[in-house]
């Protein structure tokens, strides 16, 4: 933005919707991944930050009793506005807020930090999933199904509502405890069973081939009195 005087995150998603995975932060395992779910899908994916919580007065209002999930199991998939038009409703063309704040302070209108594409993600199943590499060297993955609501963010960015059974553990157990990073790949269906054929395929073993576990079904390091 500083070279270019705008953002990339407009080019990036009309990448994406062509078929052609981008992912932001030198994220090789992510546009890996992206890649992966675009062959098994035969469809646009996006990348987005995991690690947003869905404030307890949204989920008071909008979606205890209207939907099965407990607050832990949603959160908000968030990314600048790197998501294909497709994927969002009333996609608009914005400016990057967090940027805007460090870089342009002192401007009223931004400047150098437009080129955003927002909107909220359209409801639908999806699933979660990321290949990634530990220091050593060694393949692991995790494979997550759910949805996204047809919930206001009352946010910027492409973001969404997303609900996931059992996500609290699941984050807790396999994004934390196996360090994995803050962005997940995502694909607009229910693809679980064949990314988990693909990850075996290309060699990840099946005890790092992590999944949200349900209620009942405890992780390895899971304590049996919580």
């Amino acid at each position: 933005q500083t070279e270019f005087k705008f953002v990339p995150c407009y080019v990036n998603s009309r990448l994406t919707g062509m078929g052609i995975p981008v992912s932001c932060e030198v994220d090789i395992y992510g546009v890996l991944s992206e890649y992966i779910g675009i062959c098994v899908s035969g469809a646009p994916v996006t990348l987005l930050d995991i690690n947003n919580t869905v404030p307890a007065s949204m989920y008071e209002k909008s979606i205890k009793g209207k939907y099965d999930y407990r607050l832990t199991e949603t959160f908000m998939g968030f990314h600048c506005g790197n998501t294909c038009s497709n994927l969002l409703k009333n996609p608009h063309m914005g400016y990057q807020l967090i940027m805007k704040r460090d870089l342009e302070p002192d401007r009223a209108e931004p400047d150098i930090t437009r080129g955003t594409l927002e909107g909220d993600i359209a409801a639908s199943d999806i699933t979660f999933y990321r290949l990634q590499s530990t220091a050593d060297n060694k393949l692991r993955a995790y494979i997550a199904q759910g949805e996204v609501l047809p919930v206001a963010s009352h946010s910027f960015g492409s973001i969404g509502v997303f609900a996931i059974p059992e996500m609290g553990r699941f984050y807790r157990h396999v994004l934390i405890e196996k360090n994995f990073p803050h962005h997940g790949a995502v694909a607009f269906g229910h693809y679980g069973k064949a990314l988990y054929e693909v990850f075996k395929y290309i060699g990840v073993p099946v005890e790092d081939l992590n999944f949200n576990q349900p209620k009942g079904m405890m992780y390895p390091t899971e304590n049996p009195f919580a």
